[in-house]
């Protein structure tokens, strides 16, 4: 005797071996031995064999008209056995039996499952309801397959184009847009990126690298909403100084300067002026909102979108010609020793007299011409000339208070290669489109005015994190424990040591209309110019307050996904010079295994032909295809251009990350000191406001 029974969903049909009152032991015809419950058994039967009865039932199945069955069905509960002898006959033979089961269990849209082998017929509204859905579910994946077959075709579905970013970074798997690239790219066997590339999905390299930054992290646009920008108190005291600051022409957001008193009397106070919109945008206002979810000015060769709205900006910026709101750090020094001897935080209006241009200016501002005042460059605007004997002292403070912190650091900054900056020909201010003519030029690290900006700017952001911790007030913080391989820069809110730049506390303060942590920190500096010993009643934030850990989390990952478009935007503009030049060939440096660092350009490339060369070999290389969309090149050696390399310098020892040479991603070859300083100085790749020099 044969059965056909249910299990876990399925049906089966095997020769019984033994049968008790609950159970039957069953052989299926693959061998297998089954136990089977005897409510499990639907049909016994001795003829035709278990296959040809499935196979028959099956076949039958398939001609059941499903909308006939469910009028023929009673509306009581009923068994397969009852449908099957008032669809079929009163006679109706095992086969039809089986094959009106096989239909009714898979349609549960007619009929529900009341028990084994017993179903009830669905309510008419309840089977409308479930008819439409599966005619939109058909009509859906009709759609998907036309869009795949247009996707292969080379060309791209209006609905893909819309939703490319999604479908690429962000994707819902069910989306039917997401589908369908899914189906075309495994039908083509060709990846999504190549496949929606292809199909013209892609308006323009940039464009897509620009679009994707937009999706991810201003999905509503780069505006901003209306705001009323606030004025500065109008209590605040004007400062008997003329302060001047030092940027590159394109910076608007001027948040330092400098002024210098005393000069010839032994005693010299330098001021350290920075803008002050703390001192009218309050926490949790709107202006503040808008600042806490930008958290930082983006930079990018050629534009930059800023963290707080023109109209706030353009108050609190240090322009040139009027006295603008600050708050002021007075640093008093030995003239001799050039030894600090006593520091002062003041709120106050700083009348500044002109805003030095240090992309204008370093061909004249020289070591030399800072050293000896009987050197007289051509062309030398007027007021650098007034400012010469200032900027000479400001110079070798700068030096010296550099060399106080190296000994402190156990060893020196070192500078070996210059910063690249990018011009984008006749574009000013204006959003790029990617076909502008690109200019890369060189900078050397270490410039006068640069170190006169930096160190000025470590001076301020170590004092007043110094300051902060011994009023108790909390701040946020950057520090390094050691300079050992993998010990990395941490943001927190404990006042501890920063060993690569070498001082006791570190804490960002002289960007706050760039930065968001600085914003919160001149706050927190704020309260203490105002209160004293009790400003740690009187600051917005508290000891231990939640939002403080909040705010670094936040800024971490925001200011990370800034920098690394940063990075891939140069990235770009480079490989766009090297085919705008029509470059072939580079001379490199070998930097580690397989990865060669060309010699005139912000460039790292995997290079074929380097693997037995040590590092710090010097190669031509021949330049491969450049493709802007995954801002991949590679290369190939062509000669070696020495025989015995220098060893590598202790700088490049900590390079690491300056290998990444895939998407997104290029040289970022500065130490950590020197990061710290020349982000202060606007000329670092991750927080310059250099965008268009």
């Amino acid at each position: 005797m044969f059965v056909l029974f249910e299990e876990a969903g399925k049906f089966h049909a095997g020769r019984v071996l033994s049968e008790a009152e609950s159970s039957a032991q069953v052989e299926l015809d693959s061998g297998k031995r089954v136990k089977v419950k005897a409510a499990n058994l639907l049909l016994k039967f001795d003829k035709p064999a278990p296959a040809e009865l499935v196979r028959q039932a099956q076949a039958l199945s398939e001609t059941i008209e499903l909308e006939l069955a469910w009028e023929f069905a009673p509306e009581e509960e009923f068994g397969f056995a009852e449908l099957a002898r008032d669809y079929f006959s009163e006679q109706a033979t095992l086969v039809e039996q089986a094959a009106a089961l096989f239909r009714l269990f898979e349609a549960p849209h007619y009929f529900r499952r009341a028990g084994k082998g017993r179903f009830r017929k669905a309510p008419a509204e309840i089977l409308q309801q479930a008819l439409a859905g599966i005619e939109k579910k058909k009509q859906l994946q009709a759609q998907i397959a036309a869009w795949a077959a247009e996707l292969g075709q080379g060309q791209c579905p209006a609905p893909i184009r819309e939703q490319l970013y999604k479908i690429l970074f962000r994707p819902d798997k069910n989306a039917p847009e997401y589908k369908a690239v899914v189906e075309a790219s495994r039908a083509t066997h060709t990846a999504p990126l190549a496949l929606l590339q292809q199909a013209g999905a892609i308006d323009s390299p940039y464009q897509f690298h620009w679009k994707r930054f937009l999706f991810e992290n201003f999905p509503k646009g780069t505006g901003f909403p209306a705001v009323t920008a606030p004025q500065p108190p109008d209590e605040l005291p004007l400062a008997s100084v003329q302060a001047y600051s030092i940027d590159d022409s394109h910076t608007t957001e001027i948040d330092d300067a400098l002024s210098v008193q005393g000069l010839g009397t032994g005693t010299v106070v330098l001021g350290i002026h920075i803008a002050a919109p703390g001192l009218a945008i309050t926490p949790g206002s709107a202006l503040d909102q808008l600042g806490r979810h930008r958290l930082s000015t983006v930079y990018m060769p050629g534009y930059k979108i800023t963290m707080l709205p023109d109209e706030v900006v353009q108050i609190y910026t240090l322009d040139e010609g009027r006295a603008n709101p600050a708050v002021s750090l007075y640093v008093t020094i030995d003239e001799a020793t050039l030894a600090i001897t006593a520091t002062e935080t003041r709120l106050e209006r700083v009348p500044v007299s002109v805003n030095l241009r240090h992309d204008q200016l370093d061909h004249i501002v020289t070591e030399a011409w800072l050293a000896d005042p009987s050197i007289h460059a051509e062309n030398t605007p007027q007021p650098l000339l007034d400012l010469r004997e200032q900027l000479s002292f400001l110079h070798r403070l700068a030096k010296s208070l550099k060399a106080r912190r190296e000994v402190v650091r156990g060893k020196p900054e070192t500078f070996n290669r210059p910063d690249y900056n990018f011009r984008l020909v006749g574009n000013i201010g204006a959003e790029p489109n990617g076909s502008e003519q690109v200019q890369i030029g060189t900078r050397q690290r270490g410039a006068p005015l640069d170190l006169i900006v930096a160190e000025a700017a470590i001076v301020a952001n170590s004092t007043w994190g110094n300051w902060l911790a011994e009023l108790g007030v909390p701040g946020i913080y950057r520090s390094q424990a050691s300079l050992l391989p993998g010990v990395k820069v941490r943001m927190g809110t404990k006042a501890l040591p920063h060993a690569g730049i070498g001082v006791k506390s570190y804490a960002w303060s002289t960007s706050p209309l760039r930065r968001y942590t600085d914003l919160v920190n001149q706050w927190q500096i704020i309260a203490c110019a105002r209160h004293g010993k009790t400003a740690a009643l009187a600051a917005p934030f508290k000891p231990k307050d939640a939002e403080l850990f909040s705010i670094i989390s936040s800024f971490d990952a925001t200011y990370a996904a800034y920098n690394d478009y940063q990075r891939g935007m140069e990235r770009f503009w480079t490989l766009k010079y090297v085919q705008q030049q029509g470059m072939t060939e580079l001379t490199g440096t070998v930097f580690k295994e397989g990865l060669v660092r060309a010699d005139d350009l912000p460039l790292v490339l995997p290079v074929l032909g380097t693997q037995s060369l040590p590092r710090g070999a010097r190669v031509r290389v021949r330049l491969g295809a450049i493709d802007e969309i995954t801002l991949d090149v590679n290369g190939t050696v062509i000669e070696r251009l020495d025989q015995a390399p220098e060893a590598a310098s202790q700088e490049d020892e900590g390079d690491e990350d300056d290998a990444v040479a895939g998407p997104i991603a290029i040289a970022v070859d500065v130490s950590e000191a020197e990061a710290e300083a020349e982000a202060e100085a606007k000329t670092g790749a991750a927080t310059s406001d250099n965008p268009s020099p």
